[in-house]
């Protein structure tokens, strides 16, 4: 499932990127905590290079908080400075403003020192699509200022956005790359939507997602749908067991598959079933650090 998906104006979000950069003191990357490492845009690092850096991992609550910890102390030791937020119902947020302002602490240092006034901190947000920018901002602003949409590609346009005296933000259109050769980061980023569902197999996509809950919560798994499947069993036996148990029955009593594959993917990419970080830092941390 290499996925090919680069509209025009993510190709100008990039260049815009680039040029904005000299007039921002730190940058915001945005990723989801659910996949802290597979949310991230490969080339970020090449674009944002040295400048100061906040990794924002948004959805909180929709993580397992342990794995999430490890992603923190991660992109500590990076250099980073990570803040983990429920934007959608606020929590958390005041960690943005005061982690920005260790980020920037020595550029404004110098700058006291060289007799300059003191003013807001400014800010770029990035991140790949539907993770949350605009909510963040607009709670941020404690105002409806960015778009928002439940599918990704809503902003297309930069704007600054004053969030109190203190902090200044420049939104900017998600970016996602060209294309992924991994199959696997695909079908994560198709499972909490930050891919579009016409561009994939969704099927795939279930059962990425299935085959995940067997092996790390099957017990969770089986009271969420009150179904009694053994471990061992089929991709198949688990759609029909859920098929049945949910009603979704065509013509001559047969499970309606279609429909099973829209409500796992939908139940998981929702927090129905459970608080579940799809990247597991143990089982990426070779590949990371070869990366």
């Amino acid at each position: 499932m290499a996925i090919q998906w680069y509209p025009g104006h993510m190709a100008k979000a990039k260049r815009e990127v680039s040029e904005q950069l000299k007039k921002v003191d730190v940058v915001f990357e945005l990723v989801d905590a659910r996949i802290p490492y597979s949310s991230r845009n490969p080339m970020i690092d090449e674009v944002i290079k040295q400048k100061p850096r906040v990794v924002i991992l948004n959805k909180k609550d929709m993580t397992n908080l342990k794995e999430l910890e490890k992603w923190e102390q991660y992109f500590e030791e990076k250099g980073y400075y990570p803040v983990a937020v429920d934007a959608k119902h606020g929590k958390n947020l005041k960690d943005v403003e005061k982690a920005a302002i260790q980020a920037t602490k020595e550029k404004f240092d110098r700058e006291k020192a060289k007799g300059l006034r003191p003013r807001a901190i400014r800010a770029m947000i990035v991140g790949i699509p539907n993770v949350g920018k605009s909510t963040l901002i607009n709670k941020l602003a404690n105002r409806s200022i960015a778009q928002t949409g439940n599918k990704p590609g809503v902003t297309k346009q930069q704007q600054w956005i004053k969030v109190g005296t203190s902090l200044q933000l420049l939104d900017t259109p998600g970016i996602l790359w060209p294309k992924f050769e991994d199959e696997e980061v695909g079908k994560k980023l198709s499972l909490t939507g930050a891919i579009k569902d016409s561009i994939v197999h969704l099927d795939e996509v279930a059962i990425y997602g299935l085959q995940f809950m067997i092996e790390k919560d099957l017990e969770g798994l089986k009271k969420h749908y009150n179904i009694d499947v053994d471990e061992e069993a089929g991709i198949l036996e688990w759609f029909d067991a859920i098929g049945r148990r949910r009603g979704l029955l065509q013509k001559g009593n047969e499970v309606d598959y279609e429909a099973v594959i829209e409500l796992i993917i939908y139940e998981i990419r929702n927090a129905k079933i459970g608080t579940y970080c799809f990247d597991i830092y143990k089982e990426m941390k070779r590949d990371i650090e070869h990366g």
